[in-house]
């Protein structure tokens, strides 16, 4: 008898106790990751990259810098005060150009890199997908490349004596706007490197691509404007060498630029999405 009575209170205080611990065990269990998570993931990641590896860092400023003082100091040799004349637009295209190869490189050779070491599964089986994930990955080295071109370009302005008009709303949102169009270029060239693999030289050589579009005529040749870098390089050099400021250009010259950025991206994550899918069916997504 003492137990059966005894056995409903001992039962409502089990009852009473469990629900705190099934509260704790709600609060414990993993919460579902967003893309803001992983956008701070991948940003302090390549935080931690940087400053634990400055020296990569700084031999990629000087390096940048020693092939401008080649490009500057026998540019002199050869064509002299014509070369003065126009080193405005030179400074200008040479930072775009620095730009051009961080976003390129960015996403190209960080995914050639991950089909090297093994890593490229890891990518495909996590919730938001590979390519959001390498999208990201290739916004943070953008940003890391603003940083240190904008180094190289203090440097550059600083050697030639050059002036120039650096309104930083005006030539982050030009320069950003053209350089999204190359972001798709590099992943169309992640996306080639995951189904045919060593692929580098190839890859590489686009890069010397990128100077014949920046020095596009685009006022003699209207059609270059749909290249991509070559509008984006006319906006930038009337921005930073004539002053001109984001809101005082024409609609027509910022919808086209945005037009181009968005369309080389689209583009360029539709043949990612190819290639992928194919090396995919092929089996050789994880293959070297």
């Amino acid at each position: 008898m003492s137990a059966d009575a005894t056995s409903p209170g001992t039962s409502g205080t089990a009852a009473e106790s469990s629900a705190p611990t099934d509260t704790a065990r709600a609060e414990d269990e993993p919460r579902p990751a967003t893309y803001y998570h992983l956008a701070r993931a991948v940003l302090y990641r390549e935080f931690l990259i940087f400053v634990r590896y400055p020296a990569n860092a700084i031999g990629g400023i000087v390096v940048s810098l020693f092939f401008f003082a080649a490009l500057f100091l026998g540019g002199q040799l050869l064509a002299g005060q014509a070369l003065t004349d126009s080193i405005e637009g030179i400074v200008v295209g040479y930072f775009l150009w620095t730009l051009s190869v961080g976003a390129y490189s960015s996403v190209s050779n960080d995914i050639g890199s991950e089909v090297q070491w093994g890593t490229l599964e890891r990518h495909i089986t996590t919730p938001f997908g590979f390519a959001p994930v390498a999208l990201l990955k290739g916004v943070a080295k953008v940003v890391r490349t603003f940083l240190t071109s904008a180094v190289i370009l203090a440097v550059m302005l600083l050697a030639t004596g050059t002036r120039l008009s650096l309104a930083p709303v005006t030539v982050v949102a030009v320069a950003g706007l053209s350089i999204v169009s190359v972001l798709g270029l590099g992943f169309a060239a992640g996306g080639v490197t995951v189904l045919y693999k060593r692929i580098g030289n190839w890859l590489n050589l686009l890069q010397f691509g990128f100077v014949a579009l920046i020095s596009a005529p685009v006022f003699d040749l209207p059609w270059t404007r749909f290249l991509p870098l070559a509008h984006g390089s006319a906006m930038l050099q009337r921005a930073m060498v004539d002053g001109i400021r984001l809101w005082e250009f024409p609609v027509a010259d910022l919808a086209l630029l945005v037009a181009v950025a968005v369309g080389y991206l689209l583009g360029g994550y539709l043949v990612f999405q190819f290639a992928t899918g194919r090396a995919r069916r092929l089996g050789v997504l994880g293959d070297y």
